[in-house]
């Protein structure tokens, strides 16, 4: 579906949350995840509260509804009592605060002169006391995207939150590892109005960050929050875009769903809809000798079935909002959330799944539903199933209204889900147990001193002074190993693009392979990248070589244990002869042509010992003396 954005009003803004390479937020414990089964665990349950202004925020109200506990696994080694909230939060990490002043500067933001703790109310049981602590840092920050500047209000430092291990009917586990790693939080303004900006954005600031040297890499230690409205639509929160290619597949995605969901919304209304009535109906007669597996459980367990008429909304719980989802997907998010239910049976898809016309036929005998009209079915334990159709009549009425706020988490496949409604302003109040931090002139002037390059400038300089091609400048301008590229190119004098790729390319290779190149220290690297300058060492023996270091053998140990010394311009020349000579059919048969397998050929018996740009240079001067053409 072709959809012009422009004239659907959309408005586009995110959050970009990266993880801090340092120490925990408010203790010292190492900020580190951990594969590990944990040793310990302790049982938790967490319950919404008045905020400062007698408010309940909307959203804890809707986890609280869930009715779970939590369960948290911890080690020993890495959580402590602040992490368990036994114990009142240190005082803040300044190597973090420090680190979110120069992402601010970076985006030209105005850093505050003071700074406070804050408490934002987090139930879902990701933050065992029950609130996360985010420090405003700065405001008022832009970043400028193929000539155009966006607004950044705000950059924040914040804690990270537990992990979610799994969930079960009563408990929810989470590992406390992670809990209390500094995270720097950005956000856009709502300027974005089409799907691909917002993707481009979101990858300059990313690099502003990598440039800092001092965050964390990896699936998972970043992570992007894309707010979403159109005209006459609502804003959304789409949690969880790990993926800075899937941004703008969820952009389009919401916009399909908004706008599919403004078209329910205004046919249900030409039928003459009202408010959907909570009459909840119980209905397992009908179902006495079902054929529907899902039903004949429920019922032998001791269950039931229950059923809601929702007026005027036949033929709309089948209509597709995104690719694969409908709107009785959208009931059926809901039903499982508050009823914890494993699903819904509605008649826009009967007779089908084992339910026969009759058994649909009963059903909307039982509700007093007409052709115009949906019934929605349930067939679980009889409060599981009642709260779940609750939660479906609610968000029935709200397709009356039309799109409601939402927290939504990002899907895989560019698709999301619904997991709470959006949180009202009051769930914000200020941190007691942590005193406000100065922001002086002198700390400001020492971070603006040593403010790294723009990449944007790094990388045309590594392209002007190294002559490293733009594809290879992009990455090393991101990389971790930059500071390591410059010393080694200064230190050997070795062609920079061969240890630029050795370090992004052939070390990131072995280690796929499981070579533990983690060991290989510097001065291996130094001696190494010396050998090929001098022509001691052939630039094709690198990765054998490195395979040998990694196991604790000296480089010149390696070269003589492969037998990798380089051959002597005499010898290279025999053997260049000599392959020349053992393939002329082939030679005449392609004549020129004839370079390509016999490189082949050489280079495998050189194996690593000779350039191949010089095995090149010996193989077509032989090829010319023979008259090869």
């Amino acid at each position: 579906m072709e959809l012009n954005y422009e004239k659907l009003g959309l408005r586009v803004g995110f959050e970009i949350h990266q993880e801090l390479d340092t120490h925990k937020l408010f203790c010292n414990c190492p900020s580190a995840l951990r594969d590990e089964e944990p040793r310990l665990e302790v049982k938790r349950r967490l319950r919404p509260t008045q905020s400062e202004l007698g408010e309940v925020d909307r959203a804890a109200l809707a986890e609280a509804l869930k009715g779970k506990g939590f369960r948290y696994q911890l080690y020993p080694d890495s959580v402590c009592l602040v992490e368990l909230d036994e114990e009142p939060p240190h005082l803040v990490n300044e190597e973090a605060v420090d680190i979110t002043l120069e992402a601010a500067l970076l985006l030209n933001a105005k850093p505050l002169d003071e700074v406070h703790t804050m408490r934002k109310i987090v139930i879902d049981g990701s933050n065992t006391c029950g609130f996360q602590r985010t420090l405003l840092i700065a405001t008022g920050g832009r970043v400028e995207v193929e000539g155009k500047s966006f607004r950044v209000p705000t950059i924040c430092l914040e804690e990270d939150a537990a992990r979610k291990m799994g969930e079960g009917a009563e408990l929810i586990d989470y590992r406390l590892d992670r809990l209390g790693i500094p995270l720097v939080e950005i956000a856009t303004g709502p300027d974005f109005f089409d799907p691909y900006t917002p993707a481009k954005a979101a990858l300059y600031i990313g690099q502003l960050l990598r440039a800092t040297g001092k965050v964390k890499r990896g699936i998972g230690t970043i992570r992007q929050d894309v707010n979403i409205s159109i005209a006459g639509g609502a804003r959304q929160e789409i949690k969880g875009v790990q993926e800075l290619a899937l941004i703008s597949t969820v952009i389009e995605r919401e916009v399909q769903r908004q706008w599919a969901l403004l078209e329910i919304r205004d046919e249900i209304k030409r039928r003459g809809a009202g408010k959907v009535v909570k009459k909840i109906i119980d209905v397992r007669g009908v179902f006495s000798k079902t054929s529907s597996e899902v039903v004949r459980s429920a019922l032998r367990a001791g269950g039931t079935v229950l059923v809601v008429k929702l007026p005027k909304f036949a033929g709309f719980l089948g209509k597709e909002l995104q690719p694969g989802r409908r709107f009785g997907t959208e009931l059926a998010d809901c039903a499982k959330l508050y009823g914890g239910v494993g699903g819904l049976f509605h008649t826009d898809e009967l007779p089908a799944y084992g339910i026969s016309q009759e058994e649909v036929d009963g059903l909307r005998k039982a509700t007093g539903a007409t052709e115009s009209d949906a019934v929605v079915f349930i067939a679980d334990v009889k409060e599981k199933a009642e709260a779940a159709l609750s939660a479906v009549v609610d968000r029935a009425n709200q397709a009356l209204e039309g799109v409601p706020e939402e927290t939504r988490r990002a899907l895989p496949d560019g698709n999301t889900e619904f997991m709470r409604p959006l949180p009202g302003a009051g769930r914000m109040y200020p941190e007691t147990d942590i005193p406000p931090i100065a922001i002086t002139p002198l700390r400001l002037r020492q971070i603006k001193a040593r403010l790294p390059e723009l990449p944007e400038k790094r990388r045309a300089r590594l392209v002007e002074k190294y002559g490293l091609g733009k594809e290879l400048a992009e990455r090393m301008s991101l990389s971790e190993n930059l500071e390591l590229f410059e010393e080694l190119v200064r230190k050997s004098k070795a062609n920079p693009t061969l240890i630029a790729t050795t370090l992004e390319e052939t070390l990131v290779s072995l280690r796929r392979e499981g070579v533990r190149v983690e060991v290989i220290q510097k001065a291996v690297l130094e001696e190494l990248f010396a050998g090929v300058a001098k022509g001691k060492l052939a630039k094709e023996a690198v990765s054998e070589v490195l395979r040998e270091a990694a196991r604790g053998v000296s480089v010149q140990t390696a070269i003589e244990k492969l037998g990798l010394a380089v051959m002597g311009g005499a010898e290279l020349r025999k053997l260049v002869r000599k392959i020349v000579a053992g393939n002329r059919e082939l030679i005449e048969r392609r004549g020129r042509a004839a370079i390509a397998p016999l490189m082949g050929i050489l280079m495998e018996r050189v194996r690593g010992r000779a350039d191949g740009k010089l095995v090149h240079e010996l193989l077509e001067r032989e090829l010319k003396k023979r008259g090869a053409k």
